[in-house]
């Protein structure tokens, strides 16, 4: 696979799952099932999920954790590798894939939240949108059972406040 062709359909389609599967673990645990997988030359190098619920924490959406789970690398891996992510990624994932040059973004669906989406071309990322409709039906369902988790995930007031 040339850096320039991308991955085929097949291996999008597996990549994908790595991510899906992190959401609906993420979903399972009480979370937010948005999930995301560090890859290159066709090797998972991390997985992960929004873990702010079941962590408290501030700054664990699927991409961070990705990367947290990929661990260090040197700047020629992430020069090379594909963030494969279930939802759009937002500011704070943006800003961690520009950091590390990550030259491609595979994203499940951009229906339920579109992100930084023009930083990232802005800067030169590919970006693969796929419209999966899991990764759309799943988010649609939390966003309609957890809005407040949701608003506050994107760090927005909730949009009936209480």
């Amino acid at each position: 696979m040339s850096a320039a062709a991308g991955p085929d359909e097949a291996v999008i389609e597996t990549m994908l799952e790595a991510a899906r599967a992190q959401a609906r673990a993420g979903l399972a645990e009480g979370g937010v099932p948005i999930g995301a997988a560090l890859f290159a030359g066709g090797e998972l190098l991390g997985a992960g999920r929004n873990l702010r619920v079941q962590q408290g924490s501030p700054i664990h959406h699927g991409e961070t954790s990705a990367l947290a789970a990929a661990g260090r690398l040197p700047a020629a891996t992430y020069a090379r590798s594909t963030m494969v992510t279930t939802l759009s990624p937002c500011d704070m994932c943006t800003g961690a894939i520009l950091l590390y040059k990550i030259p491609r973004v595979i994203i499940g669906e951009n229906t339920t939240f579109v992100g930084a989406e023009q930083l990232l071309r802005s800067r030169g990322v590919d970006l693969v949108i796929l419209d999966d409709a899991e990764c759309r039906e799943l988010m649609a369902a939390f966003i309609e059972a957890r809005p407040d988790v949701w608003f506050e995930d994107i760090g927005e007031p909730p949009a009936h406040p209480a």
